[in-house]
C-alpha cells in the first residue's frame, strides 16, 4: 500500500454543512468588508507596496501562485477599477485572478480579486472586482517580518515517492512558516490568502502529501469553502531571508482527524482542521520580485504615518458598506466615529488586544503585535548620530538581520585564496560598520539551501565597501562555491557584524596579543 493511501483514509468534510458546523458562521461585518474599487487608500497602500502574491489559473486550467513587483509602486493604477503590472513567465493568465499585497513590517494585508483585460507582452492589465483588508494573523503566527532565524530546520525524512522528494523542496517547506494559497470559488473567481504557522506551515506527511493546519479565525473560511467545489490549488511558500519561492500545485482535501489534528497542536490547543493536498507539482525556484523587494533588509519596514493605517481602512470600508446589512451601525455614525481625532489610534489599540488574545487562545505564547513590536523599536532604524538610547537596540538588530549585498570584484590573493568585494546590492551609500575583531556571516543559495559561513573582515571598518578573504578548503562546500561559482554582479546575503571580540567601551591600558596561524 503507498503511504498515500494511510492520508486518504481519514474522514473528509464534503459538505458545506459539515463545514459550518467545524468553523462556525461569520460575523455580518466581516461578510461586508469588501469594496468594488480602489479607493483613495487602497492606492495609497499600492504606491508603497513592493510585493504581492498572485494566483490565476492559465488557459489550460492549470493553477498557479507566485510572487510578483520587486519595488515600492510597482502596479500601476489606471483607474479605481483597472491596473496593470509587468509579469514574468512561467504562466499565461486567462480569466479571474488574484492578489494580495503586503507592506513591510505591516500586519495587515490588502487583498483585490479581478479578471485579466489585456496582456501586451509582459505586461498585464487586470480589471478589479473587489478589494478588501485581510487581519494580521497570518503574518503574525508566521512572524514574517521578525529577523530571520539563524539556521534552518533540518527536514525530516521522508516516507513514499512523490514531488516532496525533489531538490530542496523538503528542506525548504521544513524552514517555511508562511505562504500563499490560490483557489477558485463556485463562480470561477480566484481567491489567494496567506497562511502562517510557527516552524513550518505545511507539514509534510508523506513523498506527495501535506498537511496545512487551519486554526481558528474569523469564521469566513473562502477557501475551505472553494475547495468544497473544485479540489484544485496552487501555493508558493516564503522563507524569510530568502530570494526563492517553493511553488506546489495539487489537490485539496479537509479533514478534521483528531489523531492528525493532535500533531499540529500548539500548547495543547488543537487546530480545529486541516487542509489535505495531493501534491502533483513541487519546484524551489529564484524569485526576481523578492529579492529585489528586500522584504527583510534593514530599514525597509514602513515607519507608522507613511502609509495608510490597514485597520483604520477597513473601518472606513465597512462603514461605506454598513447600510447593505441589519444589525450594524448606520453608516454615517461609523463614519462620524472614524473622524473622532484619535479614532484610528483607539482602533489600532483595539485590534491588536484582539489579535494578541486570539493567538494566545490558539495556543501561541508570545503573540505580540506587529504595530506593537514597532511602537516599542524591534522594527526601529538606526539613528545617524548613533545618540538615541535604542541604539545598542537597533545594533542587537541589524546584527541577526540579512542586508543584500553585490559582488563588486573579486581578487585573487594567492593560488588557494580569493577576497570578495562587496557593496550593498541597491546602491544604499551606508556604511558596514564593525569594531576590530568582529567577523561577518555570508550566506550563499546553494542547490536551492542557504549556505552559512562566517568570515573576519579584511577591510577597514566604516567603508561603503566590505572584503573578506576565503580561502579555498578541499571538500569546502562553501569556499568551493566562492572559488568556482562566484562572478561579479552575483548577489550575496550579508549579517553582521557579530561577536564580542573586542575592547568595548574603551580599550585598558595593558593589553596582551597573541598571534597564531597555520600552513
Amino acid at each position: 500500500m503507498r503511504q498515500s493511501e494511510q492520508w486518504n483514509g481519514l474522514n473528509r468534510l464534503t459538505t458545506v454543512d459539515e463545514l459550518g458546523a467545524a468553523v462556525g458562521h461569520p460575523a455580518p461585518a466581516v461578510m461586508l468588508k469588501q469594496i468594488s474599487a480602489l479607493d483613495e487608500g487602497c492606492r495609497a497602500v499600492l504606491a508603497r507596496c513592493p510585493i504581492a502574491a498572485f494566483g490565476h489559473r492559465d488557459a489550460d486550467g492549470t493553477s498557479r501562485t507566485t510572487f510578483i513587483g520587486g519595488r515600492a509602486g510597482f502596479v500601476r493604477v489606471h483607474s479605481p477599477t483597472r491596473i496593470s503590472f509587468s509579469l514574468p513567465r512561467p504562466g499565461d493568465p486567462h480569466g479571474p485572478v488574484s492578489f494580495f499585497f503586503l507592506l513591510p513590517g505591516v500586519g495587515e494585508i490588502l487583498r483585490v480579486n479581478g479578471s485579466v483585460a489585456t496582456r501586451k507582452e509582459a505586461v498585464l492589465t487586470v480589471d478589479v472586482q473587489e478589494a478588501y483588508v485581510h487581519c494580521a494573523q497570518a503574518v503574525l503566527r508566521s512572524r514574517l517580518w521578525q529577523p530571520p532565524a539563524l539556521a534552518a530546520v533540518p527536514a525530516a525524512g521522508i516516507t513514499g515517492d512523490g514531488p516532496l522528494r525533489g531538490p530542496g523542496v523538503a528542506d525548504f517547506l521544513a524552514a517555511a512558516p508562511f505562504l500563499a494559497l490560490s483557489t477558485a470559488d463556485s463562480s470561477g473567481g480566484s481567491d489567494t490568502s496567506p497562511r502562517g504557522d510557527r516552524e513550518a506551515v505545511a507539514r509534510v506527511l508523506d513523498g506527495r502529501t501535506l498537511a496545512i493546519p487551519d486554526r481558528k479565525g474569523n469564521k469566513r473560511a473562502d477557501t475551505l469553502h472553494n475547495l468544497l467545489r473544485d479540489d484544485r490549488l496552487s501555493l508558493a511558500a516564503l522563507v524569510p531571508g530568502r530570494s526563492g519561492v517553493l511553488h506546489i500545485r495539487g489537490r485539496g482535501a479537509i479533514t478534521d482527524d483528531p489523531e492528525l489534528l493532535e500533531t499540529m497542536a500548539l500548547r495543547g490547543v488543537s487546530p480545529h482542521l486541516a487542509l489535505l493536498i495531493d501534491v502533483e507539482h513541487a519546484e524551489v525556484r529564484g524569485n526576481d520580485a523578492v529579492a529585489r523587494s528586500r522584504m527583510w533588509a534593514p530599514g525597509v519596514h514602513l515607519a507608522r504615518g507613511t502609509t495608510p493605517d490597514l485597520m483604520a481602512l477597513a473601518g472606513e470600508h465597512l462603514a461605506a458598506r454598513s447600510s447593505d446589512a441589519s444589525g450594524l451601525p448606520p453608516a454615517f455614525l461609523l463614519k462620524a466615529i472614524g473622524a473622532v481625532p484619535g479614532a484610528p489610534r483607539l482602533m489600532r489599540l483595539v485590534a491588536d488586544r484582539l489579535y494578541r488574545s486570539g493567538l494566545r487562545k490558539e495556543g501561541y505564547e508570545d503573540a505580540e503585535p506587529v504595530a506593537s513590536r514597532r511602537r516599542r523599536g524591534f522594527l526601529r532604524r538606526r539613528p545617524a548620530d548613533g545618540g538615541h538610547p535604542a541604539a545598542g537596540e537597533a545594533a542587537a538588530t541589524a546584527e541577526h538581520a540579512l542586508r543584500d549585498v553585490r559582488i563588486v570584484g573579486v581578487r585573487k590573493e594567492t593560488p588557494g585564496a580569493v577576497t570578495l568585494a562587496l557593496e550593498d546590492a541597491e546602491g544604499d551609500p551606508g556604511t558596514f560598520d564593525f569594531r576590530p575583531g568582529q567577523f561577518f556571516t555570508l550566506v550563499a543559495e546553494i542547490d536551492a539551501r542557504p549556505v552559512r559561513r562566517a568570515y573576519s573582515a579584511s577591510s577597514a571598518p566604516g567603508s561603503t565597501r566590505l572584503e573578506v578573504t576565503v580561502k579555498h578548503i578541499d571538500g569546502g562546500r562553501f569556499s568551493t562555491h566562492v572559488h568556482h561559482g562566484l562572478r561579479v554582479g552575483d548577489r550575496l546575503s550579508v549579517r553582521g557584524p557579530s561577536g564580542s571580540f573586542h575592547a568595548e567601551p574603551e580599550p585598558p591600558d595593558e593589553i596582551v596579543l597573541i598571534a597564531a596561524g597555520s600552513v
